[in-house]
């Protein structure tokens, strides 16, 4: 990691986002909100251009979602770092999409700089879905170029890159640009029939909340003899710090967005405890593969959090809220229940697809001329995620101003990308990275 100063700092870090517990759909009432699962109705003939801009599985498939919405659309443009990834993506649109997927080869650009000559090409919105650690970089170049955006979770891997899209996201809404972010459960029905429900009391005050993201964890590509240590890293992003944030920020943030649905807000302390028991090989980069962490809101509601990625162990991805009068549960199965005073369940067996539903709403949204804009409060929850990881690496009480004013960076901001340099970390002698030492590791 490297330290420096910095002046991006927000005035008034809990002010940078307003009414997390609305759903994310602009003005819409959750009424409203909940129509679009059944028609979306699109104003006007013109096509929507699009440009995608990191072709992996889930660009691909926020790909062919964005051109299954409604009205006329069109993939103008693809970028990603390896051409073989862009090739792959490019033949599975193809043939998902046929002519809404219009991509010659002058417009297929590869490398570093890939995302620059794909805003170039005149889409007129962009699907940013490179690893984490370039979404800073990529949101506020796509802002500037006037492109309307949908950028997977999380939106950054640290605290700079946290102030980056903040500042991106005022930027967008004095330009009225539409952004959706990647948090599919706040368009899911049986969380937006649950959080409706929550805040209209049906389990009384809320007192803790316990949330569960518990794998055998992902897995990754073998070394080939060829790759110098760039590509390596690139092509195994998910165990690299400066490009993925550990699991607890890429895969356990979406429990950290419906804990801040719930309450409105973020956490204001963090302490933890985690590490490698299990994945300690060197092919498991710099991840832990457990983090547990007590989170605690402004009003002394906790929230325990819990990720793990170690095969053999109990396996759960699961939301719980309890509150004066009851319970609700929601996650396992695609369901949700309440238990107690005012008993409810969802069984979620017909819901339609949330990954198609975020893209319906953002396009719908750019259609009706009110762009929705979920950039603010993407950026809290990942930095919720981020605040969680600061507490499991560094093992002290944090302070969540102090840990969003962070100067530590994961990568240096000024950093000149090719595959010819050297990544931000790098291995030891025998081939080890370095890892986070609770009691040692600064993370302020």
């Amino acid at each position: 990691m490297t330290a420096e100063t910095n002046d991006d700092r927000p005035a008034h870090p809990r002010r940078a986002f307003l009414n997390l517990r609305k759903p994310l759909v602009g003005a819409a009432t959750l009424a409203g909100g909940l129509a679009l699962y059944r028609s979306v109705h699109a104003a006007g003939d013109d096509t929507i251009k699009i440009a995608l801009i990191g072709c992996g599985g889930r660009g691909t498939g926020a790909t062919n979602q964005a051109l299954s919405t409604s009205g006329p659309v069109k993939l103008v443009a693809m970028a990603d770092a390896f051409d073989d990834r862009l090739q792959k993506s490019l033949t599975t649109l193809k043939r998902l999409q046929g002519e809404r997927v219009d991509v010659p080869k002058e417009r297929q650009f590869v490398g570093f700089d890939a995302y620059q000559r794909a805003l170039a090409a005149d889409p007129d919105l962009v699907i940013l879905t490179t690893p984490p650690g370039f979404r800073p970089i990529h949101f506020e170049a796509a802002v500037k170029a006037g492109k309307h955006v949908f950028m997977e979770k999380p939106v950054a891997v640290d605290a700079a890159g946290v102030r980056s899209v903040l500042a991106s996201a005022e930027e967008a809404k004095k330009r009225n640009l539409a952004v959706g972010v990647g948090f599919e459960r706040r368009h899911r029905l049986n969380y937006l029939e649950a959080m409706k429900r929550i805040h209209d009391g049906a389990i009384g005050d809320v007192v803790y909340m316990r949330v569960y993201w518990n794998s055998d964890g992902v897995g990754w590509k073998e070394r080939d003899p060829d790759d110098n240590e760039m590509t390596y890293q690139m092509r195994n992003w998910y165990y690299f710090n400066w490009l993925c944030g550990d699991h607890i920020v890429e895969q356990h943030v979406h429990l950290m967005d419906v804990a801040n649905w719930v309450k409105g807000t973020h956490p204001v302390e963090a302490n933890g405890l985690g590490g490698r028991q299990v994945k300690t090989g060197v092919e498991f980069g710099q991840n832990f593969d457990h983090h547990f962490v007590e989170f605690r809101y402004d009003d002394g509601v906790r929230l325990i959090s819990q990720c793990r990625h170690i095969p053999g162990c109990w396996v759960s991805c699961s939301e719980h809220i309890v509150g004066t009068l009851g319970t609700c549960s929601i996650g396992e199965a695609g369901g949700a229940k309440i238990e107690g005073a005012n008993p409810w369940q969802h069984n979620g067996r017909n819901d339609p697809n949330p990954y198609q539903v975020e893209h319906d709403v953002l396009f719908a949204s750019i259609r009706s001329g009110q762009p929705i804009n979920e950039a603010a409060s993407g950026a809290i929850s990942t930095m919720t995620s981020i605040f969680g990881r600061m507490a499991t690496y560094s093992g002290q009480l944090l302070d969540w101003d102090k840990a969003l004013n962070s100067p530590v960076r994961l990568a240096p901001a000024d950093q000149q990308y090719s595959f010819d340099a050297e990544p931000p970390v790098l291995p030891d002698k025998a081939g080890a990275y370095p890892v986070a030492i609770p009691g040692v590791t600064e993370v302020i």
